[in-house]
């Protein structure tokens, strides 16, 4: 009998055992001791060692990730073209530009563009990117052809067909612009302003009549060098407010050069009698 209680009270505190998982130690009915007999949970697995506290050398989510893209580069120095006049036009807007346009990418352009970035906190290259280019397009208006020709260097429009013979000063008010043309070939081509609503610049055809080479308007006590006459008081003439204001101001009727040295090529070239054609 006593050694079947003792079978009973072992195999309850087997039971015992296996729910805690802890090491008991068998004994046989003789009294002797066994080995100890280690019992593991179902589902439980064995607890980490010292090798499973390292740290996991495989990449993260995070380091796997690619650097963010640097914005495209739209324009740079050295570059030409439209595209250049619309941003110096939009640099003058917000008064980071006060030359041109020219249609050129200069040292100036760079300048103010570098400016532009560094008060709107981007990177200070100097080149146009995306980022910049769409800052500057929020803060300013779409420019208009004469903001784009501020200064001149317009292409000129196809001449009047009364230009086509002959010796003529061919001058289009539409593109603003006066081509010397001799038998119908275009020998220069400068860039021109007219008079204001109040002394337009009077339209035809006429002939050069008096060339004054230091000529100084008696009515209005201003220079009118290179100065060549085709209808009464106007004349095709150099323009200093021309050179500096561009098409921002306007002649009292004649008709002004902004470019000196190629008007004082142009009043060696023309002579009295020359055909003068004005034209839309």
């Amino acid at each position: 009998m006593r050694t079947e209680g003792m079978g009973r009270w072992f195999a309850a505190l087997l039971a015992l055992a296996a729910l805690s998982g802890c090491t008991v130690q068998a004994a046989d009915g003789d009294g002797k001791q066994r080995s100890p007999v280690r019992i593991e949970l179902p589902g439980k697995s064995p607890s980490a060692g010292p090798a499973d506290d390292k740290p996991s050398s495989a990449p993260t989510e995070k380091d796997t990730e690619p650097a963010p893209e640097a914005p495209e580069v739209l324009w740079s120095r050295g570059d030409t073209g439209r595209d250049v006049r619309e941003l110096q036009a939009r640099l003058r807007q917000v008064a980071w530009l006060f030359d041109g346009p020219t249609g050129s990418y200069d040292d100036l352009t760079e300048r103010a563009v570098k400016g532009f970035q560094g008060k709107r906190g981007l990177p200070k290259t100097g080149e146009t990117d995306t980022v910049t280019w769409q800052r500057l397009l929020r803060m300013t208006n779409e420019p208009g052809k004469w903001d784009l020709y501020l200064m001149g260097g317009q292409p000129a429009d196809t001449p009047d067909p009364r230009c086509l013979t002959g010796r003529v000063l061919c001058i289009s008010k539409t593109s603003r612009t006066l081509r010397w043309m001799i038998d119908g070939r275009t020998v220069t081509t400068v860039s021109v302003r007219f008079g204001s609503q109040g002394t337009p610049t009077r339209e035809g055809v006429f002939s050069v009549y008096w060339k004054s080479r230091h000529h100084v308007s008696t009515l209005y006590d201003s220079p009118m060098p290179y100065a060549m006459f085709f209808s009464g008081g106007q004349a095709v003439h150099y323009s200093s407010d021309f050179a500096a204001r561009g098409y921002a101001g306007a002649s009292h009727g004649c008709v002004n050069v902004r470019d000196e040295p190629a008007i004082a090529d142009l009043f060696a070239q023309v002579r009295n009698g020359d055909k003068v054609v004005v034209h839309w």
